[in-house]
């Protein structure tokens, strides 16, 4: 037996096969709740499996995932592994041009994909001159249109497909690709062995301890564990964090739950039907409603069972922490770090805050390195965070680009990440934001996160990005596009950098602030910095 995913999840299987491993949750209602055991979760994967690999689906294909949270994705996901297909992920808020860009880059020869995206489907595949085969889960919205190639429904394909095993051995080297990006450019697919994805996706087997030694302990220790763990990743599982987490839940051979979409009052019912003991989030723009959620409406919510909430992809601030901290004391809150091209980085220290900037505790085979010789910056210099070891392979289909990103070093595979950081003598590091969002004011170096976190500890502001605008003196002047708070007062410009002026440097104060209905984010809440830098422009 292999680090492969697919022999990992089966061993779990056998080891707990009678214990719950995945909830459907979904409003109360609608009659969409679905739950079912390992061993049933095994056996509807096992079905669709059968029915890509009879479709002509082979060992290296890839195949797309154009779908919302729900039982079809993970089960699908599974079923890629088990027959050695490579799962892509694809966004659901794409138009139809960034769909034929991710289909015919992807390389995609299958596509499994839910019902209300059918149009756009429709508009995409003519244009993947690979993709040959279509999945629909689901029933397409009145007067849809129907896609050329035949469409196969999810419920005919798993019914056709054996619930046994019966697949071929397989291999640590085996793939999974996660597309990344798109709010700063195209998205770029990050090619992952099973075996890397593993170790820096889902921890080894165990995030916050030892990871496992071999294979086959992962099930022994599963069966050991007892039941008692609930995940709830409330993201798209279509972000490789989500389904990142699912994978973790798994391998703990424990109970994952999933919502089709984040509706904070539903989130919070589902904690307390379920006992859910872990979720996973994005940032304020999904902690925050959910702590206005539980101080409102759905005060008095039972959240005792609740031990650790964590973002992954944004920083949670100080103030929304400090909300829910107030409301759910017991709960840990952990700012994680990570990406789709590193996994698990590290989690924040205690005293991250306004005043020190992100500061992570970080695994042993991080660094910050000079972005151009690759050697450790010095104690305090500005530097490129980066990381060895089980690292992906590089960005499918390009080869620039993965030449800009990874590089070897005394032997060892590192992959550079796009986060400017510092490191102090006790090896904290200190991240500054991402390079590419970084503004050059006058010389000075802004990075827009730590600009956030102050707008948002704003008593009136809700949500806040901060973007570059050029400007005739300083080359580009700092800008910052907020969402107030319902009910909240006018804001005007000289009270929001009185504001900042108690945490920022001068030259980090916004110099123009926009205010907008609604700060604009990707579905798992992450920042949308090219319309960021729209808005700001014209305000």
């Amino acid at each position: 037996m292999e680090y492969n995913l697919a022999d990992l999840f089966e061993s779990i299987v056998d080891a707990v096969p009678d214990r719950e491993a995945l909830v459907y949750a979904d409003h109360p209602g609608t009659g969409a709740e679905r739950r079912l055991t390992y061993a049933q979760f095994d056996r509807v994967a096992n079905r669709l499996a059968h029915h890509l690999a009879d479709s002509g689906v082979r060992p290296g294909d890839h195949v797309g995932l154009h779908l919302y949270n729900g039982v079809e994705y993970l089960q699908t996901l599974y079923a890629c592994l088990k027959i050695r297909a490579v799962p892509v992920n694809v966004n659901y808020r794409y138009v139809e041009e960034e769909l034929v860009y991710l289909y015919r880059d992807a390389d995609l020869v299958a596509l499994v994909f839910d019902a209300e995206f059918t149009g756009r489907v429709a508009a995409a595949a003519p244009e993947a001159p690979r993709l040959r085969h279509l999945v629909r889960a689901g029933t397409p919205p009145p007067g849809a249109r129907e896609p050329a190639l035949s469409v196969v429904p999810f419920t005919d394909a798993e019914a056709a497909g054996s619930p046994g095993r019966g697949f071929g051995p397989r291999s640590a080297d085996d793939r999974v690709i996660i597309y990344t990006g798109g709010t700063t450019g195209m998205p770029k697919g990050v090619v992952w062995r099973h075996e890397d994805l593993f170790f820096s996706g889902t921890g080894g087997g165990a995030p916050t301890g030892e990871p496992v030694s071999r294979p086959e302990e992962l099930a022994e220790r599963a069966a050991a564990s007892g039941e008692g763990l609930v995940f709830f990743p409330t993201p798209p599982l279509m972000h490789g964090t989500s389904t990142l987490t699912a994978l973790i839940g798994f391998h703990f051979g424990q109970k994952v739950v999933l919502h089709r979409k984040y509706v904070p009052e539903e989130v919070l019912r589902t904690i307390e039907r379920e006992r859910v003991t872990s979720v996973s989030l994005v940032g304020d723009a999904m902690l925050r409603p959910l702590t206005d959620a539980l101080a409102g409406p759905l005060k008095g919510t039972d959240c005792s069972s609740l031990f650790a909430v964590s973002s992954s992809g944004a920083i949670l601030s100080d103030t929304v922490r400090a909300q829910f901290t107030a409301l759910v004391p017991h709960a840990m809150l952990l700012n994680n770090f990570g990406s789709s091209e590193s996994g698990f980085n590290g989690t924040a220290t205690d005293d991250a805050g306004p005043d020190t900037g992100f500061r992570l505790h970080v695994n042993g085979r991080t660094a910050v390195v000079d972005p151009v010789t690759h050697a450790p910056v010095p104690h305090g210099e500005p530097g490129r965070l980066a990381q060895r070891g089980h690292v992906p392979l590089g960005y499918y289909n390009d080869p620039a680009k993965t030449a800009e990103t990874f590089f070897e070093a005394d032997g060892e595979r590192w992959v550079l990440l796009g986060d400017m950081a510092t490191v102090d003598e006790k090896g904290v590091v200190t991240v500054l934001g991402r390079g590419s969002q970084c503004i050059n004011s006058g010389g000075e170096k802004v990075y827009p996160e730590e600009v956030e976190q102050a707008l948002k500890a704003h008593p009136d502001v809700y949500d806040a990005l901060v973007a570059g605008v050029p400007d005739d003196r300083w080359g580009s002047r700092v800008a910052a596009v907020v969402e107030l708070r319902p009910g909240a007062g006018p804001v005007d410009l000289a009270a929001v950098q009185a504001h900042c002026r108690t945490r920022l440097a001068s030259y980090k104060i916004p110099r123009t602030v926009v205010v907008t209905d609604r700060i604009q984010r990707s579905p798992g809440g992450k920042a949308d910095y090219r319309w960021a830098k729209r808005v700001a422009a014209g305000g």
